[in-house]
């Protein structure tokens, strides 16, 4: 089946979302995060397009930009291949990482414009990550209050003054950009430990080393499933990371 075009922008502002294929997890560690901002500048310093908002959570990616004098395209697979081969890299692996096409819409008026970039900002809190939005490192909300070369705050300060900026944000709202729920629910590390002994229980065995490996990859993707993390999984099982990402994903690329 023939994919359907891309809508155009007349503004040339969009809300881009990457995912990871097949959902996994693109970010296992702080490094990871802080290599894809990395990533994010360097591209706007070879390209001209400005960013707006970005979120990065565990398994996808909201981005808020303007591509100006570029394609969407081309500014999205630079900054995506660039981390990749960085990724891949650094955990031993090889393939994709994100799905083959990242999503997109339009945002062609001011009243859109803010509703997304609220919307990104509050990702984090939806996935019940923090209370507040300044509580989360990895998202633009808090850059409108510094000095960043990654953020371009002034046009949307032009449409709402950085006092309005924050009480705006202050509202947790219902609003579903890009028509889909994008946050998972996490557990936390007490939880996940507990749900994963229950699994074992299910499963008729209080040794996952000594389960099938097809038992195993079944088990790990059920842990997944429920909002289990893949560092928690590594804490839990003694695998490594690259081993657990294998053996969940390598069979669905």
């Amino acid at each position: 089946m023939a994919r359907k075009p891309r809508l155009k922008s007349e503004s040339g502002i969009y809300h881009i979302m990457l995912r990871g294929i097949n959902k996994q997890d693109i970010f296992l560690d702080d490094e990871d995060y802080r290599r894809f901002l990395k990533t994010m500048l360097d591209a706007k310093k070879k390209s001209n397009f400005e960013i707006y908002a970005f979120c990065l959570m565990s398994n996808h990616i909201h981005l808020l930009l303007n591509e100006k004098d570029n394609d969407i395209s081309t500014i999205v697979k630079q900054i995506a291949c660039s981390y990749v081969y960085w990724y891949n890299k650094k955990y031993e692996r090889v393939g994709h990482l994100f799905q083959d096409r990242f999503r997109s819409e339009p945002v062609d008026n001011d009243e859109y414009l803010l509703t997304v970039l609220k919307y990104i900002h509050h990702n984090p809190l939806k996935a019940n990550l923090v209370k507040k939005c300044d509580d989360y490192t990895y998202s633009s909300y808090k850059l409108y209050f510094t000095d960043s070369a990654l953020i371009d705050k002034q046009f949307i300060l032009s449409i709402i003054n950085i006092n309005q900026y924050k009480v705006f944000h202050s509202d947790v709202t219902d609003d579903m950009c890009l028509d889909i729920p994008d946050y998972t629910v996490k557990m936390n590390d007490a939880k996940a430990k507990n749900a994963f002994i229950d699994l074992m229980i299910a499963y008729n065995s209080d040794n996952f080393l000594g389960l099938d490996p097809s038992r195993q990859k079944e088990l790990l993707k059920k842990a997944k499933n429920m909002g289990m993390s893949i560092p928690q999984l590594v804490d839990i099982t003694g695998l490594k990371k690259w081993k657990i990402d294998s053996m969940i994903y390598a069979s669905e690329k």
